[in-house]
């Protein structure tokens, strides 16, 4: 995999990560069993600047990516709730695009407005915005929310952090490329495996964490 130049907000996004400890780099068991070199904890994006940072990313991507023109972004409990909220004012301070946000509760409300969505009603063109696809089942659960509201039309995924790794099944795809296909939708990334790769081979300095993701993608990163 070729280094290529880095836009400038993903630098800023990747140290400003690496500086709250949002990502980290050592030795993680994820849910996969997997052990990788390195973590996103995206439930440490809780300061001021972080969120900052992290919005503006995310609304850069919408606003550049595949993702059409949608009316709705919709944030899954738990984590993706603050990333919708953020990116929605992002996007009208950056870009000047009006769009509304809701979120799921885990836990149907028998009071009060009662249900089981807060925020914006789901009608329309619909992006579902979260920190990381890895089993695909939160995706999943939320793409079936969606699918219960006739007048909803899911449009695209924005994400944080896509790992760029195979699934467990024997298409030797990722869970991104699983759900692109799956669903006809695009699913955008502001940061993937290569991203941080990349990252690590223009700073410098790094050389055993850069080492030791580069041997975890032989092993289990797709074909790029």
């Amino acid at each position: 995999m070729s280094s290529t130049k880095l836009d400038p907000a993903k630098v800023t996004f990747i140290e400003d990560a690496i500086a709250s400890g949002v990502l980290l780099f050592g030795t993680f068991e994820l849910k996969s069993g997997r052990v990788s070199p390195y973590f996103f904890n995206a439930g440490l994006l809780h300061s001021s600047s972080l969120l900052s940072s992290t919005s503006s990313a995310l609304a850069q991507l919408i606003a550049h990516s595949r993702i059409p023109e949608f009316d709705v972004l919709f944030g899954p409990a738990y984590k993706g709730i603050p990333l919708a909220a953020v990116t929605c004012v992002a996007l009208k301070r950056d870009y000047g695009r009006e769009c509304g946000f809701g979120y799921n509760r885990k836990e149907v409300k028998d009071h009060g407005e009662g249900g089981s969505l807060v925020g914006a009603p789901l009608r329309g063109r619909i992006v579902i915005i979260d920190d990381v696809l890895t089993s695909g089942k939160a995706i999943r659960e939320a793409i079936d929310i969606i699918a219960q509201y006739p007048e909803a039309q899911l449009v695209g995924v924005a994400q944080l952090v896509d790992r760029q790794e195979t699934g467990k099944g024997a298409s030797g795809k990722s869970t991104v490329q699983e759900v692109e296909e799956e669903f006809g939708i695009p699913v955008e990334a502001v940061l993937t495996m290569a991203n941080i790769l990349d990252y690590l081979r223009e700073k410098g300095g790094m050389e055993e964490e850069l080492k030791a993701i580069e041997e975890y993608d032989k092993q289990y990163g797709i074909k790029k």
